[in-house]
């Protein structure tokens, strides 16, 4: 076996790396170069980035793209920039618009990542003779003993991005490879300099690669121009407090931007899009400890299906660490719900639901699901 759990010799070994043109993925290219391995680097041109050229903190940019093309004329590999714009608008752009008009908040990443990148892309691997498909993730692959792979956080916990991978399917894994799961961003950074890459100190990308200044509202205008109704915003008894012009531009759990004063701060506790109506409430109507999944993907062992209160740890955001849950799958359904044990806030619609075996810093990663429904603590019943 070779140092990607091959059974081929590197220099036998063929790799096709897909290279963003960022700091990750171009140690990645250069790491397996160095190693003997057949490497080839992918680019892919995802969105129309003219206006967005020389804007710095964005992905797959027209400056990243020529970064990635300079590194792999500095590696010495083969280079390829393919244009899947209309793929990732389908995929990912046009879903992300129509999540936000329904009054959720998407996470586009995972989209992106289950569909574009680990679908379609890896496809295109497997016809250039690839034997495996390798990335820049902060993530970690390893084998199990009985066969396959399993996907656990990365070992640098700021780094880990295991929270936006949670979507990849047990064949993909079979082909896919994360060489940079077991390192920090700082050793990245050196082995960068050591390769001699210009990129070794570039910035890291911010914001989602399609939104300009992270203005996702403006993206959403342009895509729906006539979809954003006007319409109230109202407290949890269904007192109107204001009006506002469009759902997608409020979050759940946002304060800031909703024009209105009280004797204590407000903020949305949810969006009800057929109403166009925004209502707020106390910061403790946001706490849940129970939260609806669907397109649950499983990376776990035995059947799904006979899931029934198995204690995990969940993230349902990625700047958050996992918090102890139970998980239990209707097997007739395949609907899934997670209990935390503690209530956590701001959870919406629309975001993703990551799922580990525990909460420690290299845990199993269980798959997850889109959440489709939040109820919270305020909305139940009071005991007697």
């Amino acid at each position: 076996m070779n140092a990607l759990d091959l059974p081929k010799p590197p220099h036998e070994t063929r790799v096709v790396v897909a290279m963003s043109g960022g700091v990750d993925s171009t140690v990645v290219a250069g790491l397996l170069k160095r190693g003997g391995f057949d490497v080839v680097g992918v680019t892919l041109q995802l969105y129309d980035h003219g206006a967005a050229t020389h804007r710095r903190g964005a992905c797959c940019a027209g400056q990243d793209i020529r970064d990635a093309r300079a590194a792999a004329d500095h590696l010495g590999i083969p280079h390829y920039v393919l244009d899947y714009e209309d793929r990732f608008r389908d995929a990912v752009i046009d879903k992300f618009a129509e999540s936000y008009l329904a009054g959720e908040t998407p996470i586009p990443c995972v989209e992106c990542n289950r569909t574009v990148k680990f679908r379609d892309l890896l496809g295109l691997a497997r016809d250039l003779d690839a034997d495996a498909l390798a990335t820049g993730h902060y993530v970690a692959s390893r084998a199990l003993p009985g066969g396959g792979r399993a996907l656990h956080r990365a070992q640098d916990p700021a780094r880990d991005q295991s929270y936006f991978l949670y979507a990849t399917t047990p064949e993909q894994l079979a082909f896919l490879r994360f060489p940079l799961g077991e390192m920090g961003k700082d050793e990245t950074r050196t082995l960068a300099r050591d390769l001699g890459l210009s990129i070794a100190e570039k910035p890291d990308s911010q914001d989602i690669c399609f939104v300009p200044q992270g203005r996702y509202s403006d993206v959403i205008a342009r895509l729906r121009p006539d979809a954003a109704r006007p319409g109230e915003i109202v407290d949890l008894g269904g007192r109107v407090l204001g009006r506002h012009e469009g759902i997608v531009h409020y979050t759940v759990g946002q304060r800031r931007g909703l024009g209105l004063s009280g004797p204590e701060p407000l903020y949305v506790v949810r969006l009800e899009a057929e109403a166009a109506r925004v209502v707020v409430g106390p910061r403790a109507a946001l706490a849940t400890t129970r939260i609806r999944l669907a397109d649950l993907n499983w990376l776990g062992d035995g059947p799904v299906e006979a899931v029934r209160d198995l204690p995990v740890a969940v993230r349902v955001r990625s700047t958050r660490p996992p918090r102890p849950a139970t998980l239990s799958v209707d097997p007739a359904t395949g609907a899934a719900e997670v209990v935390l044990a503690e209530p956590e806030d701001g959870v919406s619609p629309g975001q993703a639901c990551a799922i580990y075996a525990d909460d420690g810093p290299r845990a199993r990663v269980l798959g997850g699901g889109t959440i489709r429904r939040v109820d919270a603590l305020s909305a139940r019943p009071q005991a007697a």
